[in-house]
């Protein structure tokens, strides 16, 4: 399909330059060439410097005879001033517009007399493209690179922001007759990562009060086409995502293709005829696509062709080898993958039958080839150019019907080897070999005449009077010259050409002006032309009747508009052939063709059969094939669809989700519909036709809630059920696990939130360095460990796209001792919550113990617990290498506390707090495998501020190993209020 280049962009480059007046001295390169009007061209040339990395110069040319000669403008657009782009109004080429480099000079200069003066106007924004009105000559949309579209109405001299955040190239003028006003403009907004929205706004007033919302959620980034009649957008659902279209600004529908399509791409070819082309990469699909063809709404697709070569465009686009052929419509070629081959095809009744290309009967020299189908036929390179002064591998004209030129092979398949150049003057029937090397081939005269170009250094030209069958041959410089592009006449009425090229890689650029006028012998008259019909060979019962006036072979008279008759069609009886789609695809209900059909009127209904679009036959068998009118069904609803305009059944607590009901089959404006949000609230709707904007709630508690949506008739009813997740932003997970386990004993893990009530959270579990997790939905579990040492416990909590985590490490023996110590309240008022905190406070107590009681780092613990009041533990583990021992000997203390500094002015108490079977039942977990100890003694304070009942607590715990056997708490107290220097072994 050809590819016009984009409007928004700016014109693509052309390697060479122009140099001045006939030949300018200075090294520049061009970027556009234009006709303005009549016999003016515009060149815009830059100097690239390579030491600089940028453009430096810019020179502006102008010719007023054609291309004979030019003068150079830099006086009348500023000396200094460095030009980037050239634009010539669509509408009106006496009107031309220039932007400047914006790293120089923020400007743009106007001219309204062909570019023979100019105003400068200064910029607030940096343009990097612009947009037209197709029919507005003074309207002009321009994207500035920050994503903000302005517009103007005055041909660039003012300029008003229209919307920021749009999406690049999603942004298109209404249509007059479609749309509700002309002054409105239809754009994808980006609202966040992953999500965009489609609104359409006036030009002058874009707020949030005269925003239209014509779909009432949010579509995938980039999917937003506005082409003629048509609006697409593709819609996520969850991990997929479902196209929709909307026909004439109507409501939108998803659209239905084949049964178990599930596209990775869909691109928009043609809206051409009232029916959309499109193309479809499915989920098997790499380097190739399908083609499908709707009926005139759009939602309908059928086949049309499989696995057509796809490839990457220059600029990231997605480029299908699907080629138009001009001037006739219903006639297409196309490059399909058959067996790991590439091979071409053409259809000429738009799609309903394909067949591969007959090849030569002969070569350029007049030798016979023999090449028989479907073994070998011709390919041809479908590849349109996207440089308006290039020919591309394929060209044809609107005024020259039948008349196509392509680049290709004879052989089993399309390759880039021996290639040469055919043409064909029947529409693709017949096709000759006309040069055997590449050479770029332009249309003349309106297609009277053809143009061909060999790019070597010595170029040769070609002119050719009879569709390519005989050339005469002419070199039109005597010096050497690299082709680099050919600038055309405006429209088809070219008589002279200006050729632009370069001597060398270093030298100026030359341009060469071809009048061809006096060529031509006469204007055309009737009799120089002949009346041919477009048919196809392989099909010979067709019976659409299609006749052009050609001209005749030899004639060289000059073509006028005036006197081209471009196509008489003649009504001939239908036959079966000018129908396609013989049967119905199985999953296509004709009965939702009448979903907008009022009860009491009338619709056509389908048969199964569809006129092909290129056909204009009547009468003969059009009445058994063709759609029959019926009076409205009524019948009840069918294919009640319920989603949010999220796509996702996730919504946020305490703010807006809106649910779109759609109806697949059953009039809407009959239709009543009750959406149940499954909080206890309800609405309903006398008709499905007044919610195409959605219906809002707003939940107040997270969980997952079960709504449904029920739509009635007098018939029957349809029901369609959603169960949707509120949650809340998580904000933290809080992992809880002793700091010290037994060997081979449970140990039970917990997990705290914030907020607590979050919805419903994954949790994954990661041991060690386990490479795989465990994954639950539940925040707590019981492990084992079978080692002694550390282990590392990982938990990560997951909601949606949020995703925490916290860690702890575990201390495995195979014994050990704790207690549980308390500490006064004012330190829960200092108690943030947090691990980092915990750590600091287990820290002081430990080292106010080492310190004092000389006990090996190694076998203190102290772990300060989560949640309020604040508790601990503390833990003696075994020294190394050593084995339990005797547990008869325990002492018990009455409790006593201990005190540190928390921050100046702030004194904590620490408590050795009193066991009891519950209150050891209720640490059960910590110290399963502990005895339980009782602490005896007063509360005399001790200035090392460790308490003398936590300090016989201690004796005990060692000697009850075994580890102090030999000690008394006198020795144990001199060696404390003495401030041993090394730790008690």
């Amino acid at each position: 399909m050809p590819r016009l280049p984009d409007p928004r962009t700016p014109p693509p480059a052309v390697l060479g330059g122009p140099r001045g007046d006939t030949r300018p001295a200075q090294r520049h390169s061009p970027t556009s060439v234009s006709w303005a009007f009549h016999e003016v061209i515009l060149m815009l040339t830059k100097y690239y410097d390579f030491n600089t990395g940028r453009v430096t110069e810019s020179s502006l040319w102008r010719s007023t005879d054609y291309g004979t000669t030019y003068e150079k403008l830099n006086e009348r657009v500023g000396l200094k001033t460095v030009l980037s782009y050239l634009y010539v109004s669509p509408n009106n080429k006496r009107k031309i517009m220039l932007l400047t480099d914006p790293e120089v000079e923020n400007s743009l200069l106007i001219s309204l007399d062909e570019g023979a003066s100019y105003q400068k106007h200064s910029l607030a924004f940096d343009i990097l493209s612009l947009l037209f009105h197709p029919e507005q000559e003074d309207w002009i949309l321009a994207y500035s690179h920050d994503q903000k579209l302005y517009v103007s109405l005055e041909f660039g001299r003012r300029w008003q922001l229209v919307h920021d955040n749009v999406v690049p190239n999603r942004f298109y003028w209404s249509k007059l007759g479609l749309d509700k006003e002309q002054g409105m403009i239809h754009l994808e907004i980006s609202v966040s990562e992953g999500r965009s929205q489609y609104i359409t706004c006036k030009l002058q007033n874009c707020t949030d009060g005269n925003k239209g919302k014509p779909f009432p959620g949010f579509i995938i980034p980039n999917s937003l086409v506005v082409q003629d009649e048509y609006v697409f957008i593709q819609v996520p659902m969850g991990i997929q995502s479902v196209h929709y279209v909307s026909y004439k600004r109507n409501a939108f529908y998803p659209m239905k293709l084949p049964k178990y399509t599930q596209p990775k791409d869909l691109q928009i070819i043609s809206t051409d005829d009232n029916q959309v082309v499109a193309a479809i990469q499915d989920w098997q699909q790499n380097d190739s696509y399908h083609l499908y063809m709707s009926e005139s709404r759009g939602l309908f697709f059928t086949l049309m062709l499989e696995n057509v070569v796809s490839s990457g465009g220059p600029e990231g686009n997605i480029m299908i080898d699907l080629y138009e052929v001009a001037g006739i419509k219903g006639v297409f070629l196309s490059n399909k993958i058959v067996e790991n081959q590439v091979k071409t095809y053409i259809t000429y009744n738009k799609g309903r039958d394909w067949r591969l290309l007959q090849a030569p009967t002969t070569d350029l020299q007049g030798n016979k080839v023999y090449c028989e189908q479907p073994y070998c036929s011709l390919h041809l390179h479908l590849h349109v150019s996207e440089n308006p002064y290039t020919s591309g591998n394929i060209v044809s004209k609107d005024s020259a019907p039948g008349i196509i030129i392509a680049s290709g092979v004879i052989g089993p398949e399309l390759t880039s080897t021996n290639v040469s150049i055919f043409i064909t003057s029947d529409a693709g029937n017949t096709w000759r070999e006309v040069f055997q090397e590449e050479y770029s081939v332009f249309f003349l005269n309106q297609g009277g005449s053809l143009v061909a170009i060999r790019h070597t250094p010595l170029p040769i030209r070609h002119i050719c009077f009879d569709e390519g069958r005989n050339w005469d041959k002419y070199s039109f410089t005597s010096s050497l010259l690299y082709v680099d592009g050919v600038l055309g006449e405006p429209g088809e009425d070219t008589l002279i050409m200006t050729i632009f090229g370069h001597f060398s890689h270093r030298s100026e650029w030359q341009l060469v002006k071809v009048d061809f006028r006096s060529i031509f012998q006469h204007r055309c008259t009737l009799d120089d032309y002949t009346m041919w019909q477009v048919h196809d060979q392989a099909q010979p019962k067709l019976s659409n009747s299609r006749v052009f006036q050609k001209l005749s072979a030899n004639a060289r008279c000059v073509k006028t508009r005036d006197q081209y008759v471009p196509q008489k069609s003649d009504s001939c009886p239908c036959t079966e052939a000018d129908f396609e789609c013989c049967t119905p695809s199985f999953w296509f209900i004709p009965s939702a063709t009448s979903r907008d059909c009022i009860t009491g009127d009338t619709f056509l209904n389908t048969t199964g059969y569809r006129k092909a679009m290129s056909n204009n036959c009547t009468e003969g068998s059009a009445l058994k094939y063709s759609p029959r009118r019926q009076r409205c069904p009524s019948q009840s609803p069918r294919g009640l669809q319920l989603f949010t305009s999220e796509g996702t059944p996730v919504a946020a607590l305490d703010k807006n989700v809106t649910f779109l009901v759609f109806l697949e089959e059953g009039l809407g404006s009959t239709t009543s519909i009750t959406v149940d949000f499954g909080d206890g609230t309800a609405i309903s709707y006398v008709n499905i036709s007044s919610i195409e904007d959605g219906i809002k709630h707003v939940y107040g508690k997270v969980g997952i809630y079960q709504v449904s949506a029920t739509a009635s008739n007098s018939l029957g009813s349809d029901k369609a059920t959603l169960y949707l997740h509120v949650t809340c932003q998580l904000e933290q997970v809080q992992l809880s696990a002793p700091s010290v386990a037994v060997k081979n004993k449970a140990v039970n893990l917990t997990t705290a939130l914030r907020p607590s009530q979050v919805g419903t959270v994954t949790y994954y579990w990661w041991f060690d360095n386990k490479t795989e997790p465990l994954v639950t939905l539940n925040g707590a579990m019981t492990c084992t460990f079978s080692k002694v040492g550390s282990h590392t416990v990982t938990v990560q909590a997951s909601l949606g796209s949020t995703l925490h985590q916290d860690q702890m490490a575990i201390g495995v023996y195979d014994y050990f001792r704790s207690h549980v110590l308390a500490f006064s309240s004012n330190l829960d008022e200092l108690n943030p919550g947090v691990s980092e905190w915990r750590e600091d406070i287990g820290r002081v107590v430990k080292n106010s113990i080492v310190q004092v009681t000389g006990i090996s780092e190694d076998q203190l613990l102290v772990a300060v617990l989560p949640g309020l009041p604040t508790t601990a533990e503390l833990y003696l583990v075994p020294e190394r290498g050593s084995r339990g021992g005797d547990t008869s000997q325990e002492n018990a203390l009455n409790q006593d506390l201990v005190q540190f500094s928390l921050k100046p002015g702030v004194q904590v108490n620490v408590y050795a707090t009193r066991l009891s079977p519950g209150q050891f039942g209720t640490h059960s977990v910590w110290a399963n495998a502990c005895h339980r100890i009782f602490f005896l003694g007063n509360k005399t304070q001790l200035e090392c501020h460790v308490n003398y009942s936590l300090s016989i607590a201690i004796v005990a715990l060692l000697k009850s190993w075994g580890a102090l056997s030999n000690l008394t708490m006198s020795d144990f107290l001199k060696k404390k209020m003495s401030k041993p220097e090394k730790h008690l072994d």
